[in-house]
């Protein structure tokens, strides 16, 4: 019995060590800065995101998902999930982010006229 165990344990961590194919590294991955987009124009990162998300049909507030492996063997368990899922999943990393730039430097938001203090608001009944 034993010895059964030291082998699945070793086949396991020989699966997950082979060049960053776990689950739970690729998952990391997608997880992205939101700082790298904090230089696009805001008009064009509302356009860059909401294409995004169209394309992979997902939502505008989409955030990274994790899988919970048990026993702790996510950097063993291989990473089962079609190419296509792994896209989406890193579209949605990209979303995260550019939402998260967003939201941080107001963008899409009306601005505010400025006014000196102290001075009332111009009203067109006078």
């Amino acid at each position: 019995m034993r010895w059964n165990m030291v082998v699945l344990a070793s086949c396991l961590m020989t699966v997950g060590c082979v060049g960053g194919t776990s689950m739970s590294e690729r998952q990391d991955e997608n997880v992205q800065s939101s700082l790298q987009y904090d230089g696009v124009p805001c008009d064009q990162l509302l356009a860059n995101r909401n294409a995004l998300a169209q394309q992979y049909n997902l939502p505008v507030t989409a955030k990274p998902a994790f899988s919970n492996p048990a026993m702790g063997f996510g950097p063993f368990m291989p990473d089962m999930r079609s190419k296509a899922q792994r896209d989406a999943d890193k579209a949605t990393g990209e979303i995260d982010a550019m939402s998260r730039s967003i939201e941080r430097r107001d963008c899409g938001k009306p601005k505010k006229k400025l006014e000196l203090p102290g001075s009332k608001p111009s009203s067109s009944t006078q």
